[in-house]
């Protein structure tokens, strides 16, 4: 092997190991590495992009750059960027999903997904419900899992502001690639809609909608899925319970018991659409005082009385996962678009929201149907 051969092979092992910012795989297992020639210590190097103007060029260049900077032989870098052809594109949607046909598949609903769903459902607005969605998200993120967070309140979607994303996502041939914020991929219709346009839609239009962020998103492997449903038991409900059967309802309340009331409400759909629930978050349970003494601004008891209550209706355990404190910092959070367990990770409502995500992080995995590799020697 020639001098130059040989640092061609080196160059493509370290290449090996920059993954695409968007897609989270080698480039050189995407088909992105084009060309690479070596003169004299020079190495010119064709990194193709999915699309032209990819919002994570910069990016891609800095980790490209590192990474052949320590291979021996390189001393001068020339790079250049290409972008894919139609049909190296087309090829890529099949390298990444598989060759799925017309019809769209829910990778969540395939018998390998080891993806847990939740939806986070809440009976009425202004209880919390999107900022408990994006701090467990990244609680969860901190354990180490990779996560997801579908934004399917389609009328009040909120959770690109409350993450700080303001990029638009990338399309390639019939596949989204979600936008990402600490660590976790994120789609919302906020994302393709005009400044502070509303949605003027029918239920069929919702329907689309969020069969789309389902399917046509490239999710890559997620630990966990979130979804955050609009308040109430309207048709994006219908349709999470006939897209994501095996989605779980976590239920978000506040302790007043009219709130209450109307939770238990938004659960006890799971007993016509035959979902699980995974449990009821309490939320503004409290506030602290600046004395260290406590109020109860909107009562106590709601979201035992919810648990209670709809373990009543479905016949089974519905437990109460937590109770977060009311926190200025909360929905400061939320404006800024810096999640409090990430902001303020040792205050009690983010200890607190850490304890529930380390309940929904447990999962049973079951065996049934699944391929165990095994055979007749």
């Amino acid at each position: 092997m020639s001098d130059n051969a040989a640092v061609v092979e080196a160059v493509h092992e370290a290449l090996s190991h920059v993954n695409d910012p968007e897609i989270r795989r080698p480039i050189t297992e995407l088909g992105m590495v084009d060309t690479v020639a070596v003169e004299g210590g020079r190495l010119s190097l064709t990194i193709l992009l999915t699309v032209a103007g990819c919002p994570m060029r910069d990016t891609l260049q800095r980790d490209v750059a590192a990474a052949v900077d320590g291979v021996e032989g390189v001393d001068e870098l020339e790079l250049e960027f290409g972008v894919m052809s139609e049909q190296q594109r087309a090829d890529l949607q099949v390298k990444l999903r598989g060759n799925t046909g017309s019809e769209p598949v829910i990778p969540f609903n395939l018998p390998e997904s080891r993806t847990r769903v939740f939806a986070i459902a809440s009976g009425k607005g202004g209880v919390g419900k999107s900022s408990m969605t994006v701090n467990l998200a990244a609680a969860l993120v901190q354990k180490g899992l990779s996560v997801g967070i579908a934004d399917a309140d389609i009328y009040g979607h909120s959770i690109p502001r409350m993450l700080g994303v303001e990029g638009a996502p990338t399309q390639v041939e019939d596949m989204i690639m979600p936008p990402q914020a600490h660590g976790m991929k994120v789609i919302s219709i906020g994302m393709f809609t005009p400044g502070n346009t509303a949605v003027v839609w029918r239920g069929p239009m919702l329907h689309r909608a969020l069969q789309q962020f389902l399917a046509d998103v490239y999710w890559g492997d997620l630990d966990v899925l979130l979804l955050d449903l609009p308040p109430g038991t309207g048709d994006i409900a219908i349709s999470v319970a006939q897209l994501l059967p095996t989605a779980e309802l976590v239920v978000v309340t506040t302790p007043q018991q009219a709130a209450a009331e109307v939770a238990e409400r938004a659960g006890a759909i799971v007993t016509q659409t035959h979902q699980k629930l995974a449990g009821v978050v309490e939320n503004m349970s409290w506030m602290e005082l600046p004395d260290g003494s406590h109020i109860e601004p909107f009562g106590s008891g709601g979201g035992k009385t919810v648990a209670e209550a709809l373990t009543r209706d479905v016949g089974t355990d519905v437990p109460l996962l937590g109770q977060i404190p009311l926190d200025p910092k909360l929905r400061e959070g939320g404006d800024s678009g810096v999640p409090l367990v990430l902001s303020d990770p040792d205050c009690e409502a983010s200890r607190a929201i850490r304890a529930i995500a380390d309940q929904l992080a447990v999962r049973k995995v079951s065996l049934a149907g699944k391929r165990l590799g095994l055979s007749v020697v």
